[in-house]
């Protein structure tokens, strides 16, 4: 996940970045992955950057299950696996778990690259922006604020450190950044009157982390 230059740290190389290290692009700006200096130091290879933790892709398998009981292929398509979003020229952004209505995305058109109409609903599962790209606070009100402005109704991020969900509609008033997170101990709404409730779901398997 990506945002723009804000309360950078550390040294930028000055040496070109290869493109598979580069994570999105926004605002004509490349967001790296996390991690990416220590690949160009040679102090990581480029898969040890690149894998979820056991945690996050457990949040994640979660929301698909209960996605993929609840919602009809008839109406929806569901992409995960960071599926990538061109909004325009300048901007390439990529997302956890995007959920399609199947009349704004037709089996037609789905092919080889970036999907090119918005999402319904965006499902975030932590960050990926490099922090010397920008800083998380910016990168998730800037990245929020585009997929908002094209289209997509509804931007879910969950943050497994803080344990935190934050939820972003068009008609929010964020006055500078998306609404506060809540705890992920509260049933979140995506749609359709389909909920989850993370906190208590960790709890139910006995889960450390809940």
């Amino acid at each position: 996940m990506i945002a723009t230059k804000s309360g950078v740290q550390g040294r930028k190389p000055k040496t070109k970045v290869p493109e598979y290290l580069i994570y999105e692009i926004m605002d004509g700006k490349p967001i790296h992955y996390k991690g990416y200096l220590e690949v160009l130091a040679g102090t990581k290879t480029f898969s040890e950057i690149m894998g979820s933790s056991a945690l996050q892709s457990f949040v994640v398998a979660y929301v698909q299950r209960l996605l993929f009981k609840e919602l009809s292929e008839d109406d929806f398509i569901i992409l995960s696996s960071e599926s990538g979003l061109h909004l325009d020229k300048r901007n390439n952004l990529a997302g956890d778990i995007l959920i399609f209505d199947n009349a704004t995305l037709p089996i037609e058109a789905i092919d080889e690259f970036y999907a090119q109409v918005p999402p319904k609903v965006v499902i975030e599962v932590d960050i990926t922006a490099d922090p010397t790209d920008v800083t998380s606070d910016s990168y998730i009100f800037q990245k929020t604020e585009k997929l908002l402005k094209f289209g997509v109704e509804k931007v879910i991020w969950i943050t497994t450190q803080a344990k935190k969900v934050t939820v972003a509609t068009p008609n929010d008033d964020r006055d500078g950044g998306p609404v506060a997170g809540n705890s992920w101990h509260k049933d979140v709404d995506i749609l359709n009157g389909i909920s989850f409730n993370i906190g208590r779901y960790l709890t139910q398997k006995g889960s450390p982390f809940a």
